[in-house]
């Protein structure tokens, strides 16, 4: 969220004509990564690496020679405050921002830029909402016909091994304790949000990826700047319809355990949707500081769907949407300063998620709400004390810290990096059992997590490869035609938006040391090794067309060469009411 008197935002384009062309030689079809041996991993370091990144952010067009002499139109409009990012604290921000200005009768333009091709369509959550903050900014949501047609009514927590359920009770008072909240599609949530942001007089600007960060010469943030377009391209949870003998709306189920290890964190989530149709929604999430490169999150799931505890439920069944997103869960250690002159983080990105609950809609909301009310009377003001143009508003954060959000998750603090002991899962459930369901979190210590998620895996040789058994076609399936239920589109000529700072790095450094994980922990089938043209060697293929958005691949790539960068707006997920 930037925050000026006036705020620029800007689109930019340039001639479709001026394209910058690829060399023809790295491109070649499909092949399967897993049939390459040690010895072409070896050789590949005695050719030429072949150039894979094109995007400006990496090779900037004022080196290009090709560039000279092209005019670059532009065109900027300004506004009170800009939001980026069209989900549930953007738009509950601009809510709350648009509610305060119409009761005090106060002129405010308030504009929010989604990448997205309309609002909702990259939103994806296996969704049990606490209507908490949605309470405070809409006490009359019921009448206003909020869809949240599910609420909970029967909680199942469950350790799973192999071929076994073992229930454990769920407590009240522990996080994953749901009375009184709701199983949602969060899109559809989301899309209901932008009709009331719309109806208060919030300008929504869906299909602009915002790309740069604009500054003032004294440092602070003017505003945002959309990417680029007409260059050309060389310049994991899913919902179903079941049978309806086996619908329970209403019901949640958890579970930990298998198919992971003990020292692997995550777990699942079934969730039985009351929309009209016998709907669940099921998903399983897996920590990325995980150690064995040879573990693919995408096969896991489809490995833990055939647990004889769900797979009835699926059984008859058809998967009729498919996606997946990073989770931030680095919780209250992890949250980084929130205000800068000029701007503020909100939402899910500085981490505000409760992770023992699964849930952060609630508290992103709050968190956009909160920002509202501190940049208001500044932005409204006849006149602003500001050592800066850009103004900064630290009140948002004193905020925070004096909410229920803060509380919430101080209380939880210490329940994620708990999980970093020999026993695992079983020791960080006995931490839980202790420290939060007796003492909530009232400990007078800080648990510390161990560092970069990137940094975690473990030589290739140093770890068991998974066999993972083949999909049946009717309870697990393959990659990318779950990836085509996703409805991920780009557009073709453009770019990659997945850039690397160095070509050389995937095959020298992750290969030859982890065997190219980026293969098996991206989700979408966008990362795989294939044969050069000359036969002696290896080069990284990048299908950038599957991208879901998901941000794994800047997260967990162990030489962090990956930079995820922003396509053309309107590119990515379809996601319909995920």
């Amino acid at each position: 969220m930037w925050v000026t008197r006036t705020v620029p935002l800007s689109w930019f384009m340039c001639p479709a004509h001026r394209c910058i062309r690829a060399l023809k030689t790295i491109q070649t079809d499909h092949a399967a990564p897993q049939l390459y041996t040690t010895l072409h991993r070896r050789t590949c370091s005695s050719v030429t690496t072949p150039r894979i990144t094109t995007h400006y952010t990496i090779h900037p067009r004022e080196k290009d020679s090709r560039w000279e002499g092209v005019e670059m139109e532009r065109f900027a409009d300004e506004a009170d405050v800009v939001i980026v990012g069209g989900g549930p604290a953007g738009l509950s921000a601009a809510i709350r921002l648009k509610q305060l200005a119409n009761e005090q009768e106060k002129e405010l333009r308030v504009c929010l830029v989604e990448k997205a091709s309309q609002i909702g369509a990259h939103i994806l959550s296996g969704a049990c909402l606490e209507p908490t903050a949605l309470d405070e900014l809409f006490p009359d949501w019921k009448e206003r016909g909020a869809p949240l047609n599910t609420p909970v009514t029967e909680d199942v927590f469950s350790i799973l091994t192999e071929k076994y359920r073992i229930p454990v009770p769920i407590l009240p008072g522990l996080p994953m304790a749901n009375h009184g909240n709701y199983i949602v599609r969060l899109g559809n949530f989301v899309r209901w949000l932008g009709e009331q942001a719309e109806e208060l007089g919030v300008e929504l600007y869906p299909g602009y990826a915002a790309a740069e960060v604009l500054f003032h010469e004294d440092g602070s943030v003017k505003g945002i700047a959309t990417n680029d377009v007409g260059i050309a391209k060389d310049g994991s949870p899913k919902v179903w319809t079941i049978d309806e003998k086996k619908w329970r709306p209403g019901r949640v189920e958890h579970s930990v355990g298998w198919p992971l290890n003990r020292n692997t964190y995550g777990g699942s989530f079934l969730y039985h949707l009351n929309e009209g149709e016998p709907l669940v929604a099921l998903g399983l999430v897996v920590g990325l500081d995980y150690s064995n490169p040879y573990l693919s999150p995408f096969r896991e799931f489809q490995r833990w769907k055939h647990h004889p505890s769900v797979a009835p439920t699926l059984e008859g069944g058809t998967r009729i949407a498919y996606g997946a997103r990073a989770l931030n869960e680095g919780g209250l250690q992890s949250i980084p300063k929130l205000t800068f002159p000029g701007g503020m983080l909100i939402g899910c990105s500085p981490g505000f998620m409760n992770v023992p609950k699964i849930k952060g809609t609630h508290t992103a909301m709050k968190s956009g709400m909160l920002a509202a009310e501190a940049i208001f009377p500044k932005v409204t003001a006849e006149s602003v004390d500001s050592e800066t143009a850009g103004l900064h508003v630290p009140e948002y954060a004193d905020s925070l810290k004096n909410s229920w959000i803060w509380k919430e998750l101080y209380a939880v603090r210490n329940i994620r990096p708990s999980f970093h002991n020999y026993f695992g899962l079983y020791g960080g459930m006995v931490y839980t059992g202790i420290f939060y369901w007796i003492f909530r979190g009232k400990e007078p210590w800080t648990l510390k997590h161990c560092g970069l998620d990137a940094h975690q895996l473990k030589p290739a040789k140093d770890c068991t490869p998974i066999e993972y058994p083949k999909p049946d076609g009717k309870i697990s399936f393959d990659l990318l035609s779950s990836v085509a239920l996703s409805g991920t589109n780009h557009e073709g000529d453009q770019p990659a938006h997945l850039t690397l700072r160095d070509d050389s790095v995937p095959v020298g450094q992750n290969l030859a040391i982890f065997d190219g994980p980026e293969q098996r922990f991206c989700p979408a089938g966008v990362y795989e090794y294939v044969p050069l043209e000359t036969g002696d060697g290896m080069r990284l293929q990048i299908n950038a067309q599957n991208c879901v958005h998901c941000k794994t691949c800047d997260i967990k790539d162990p030489s962090q060469n990956i930079n995820w960068v922003v396509p053309e707006g309107g590119g990515g997920p379809a996601y319909n009411g995920m």
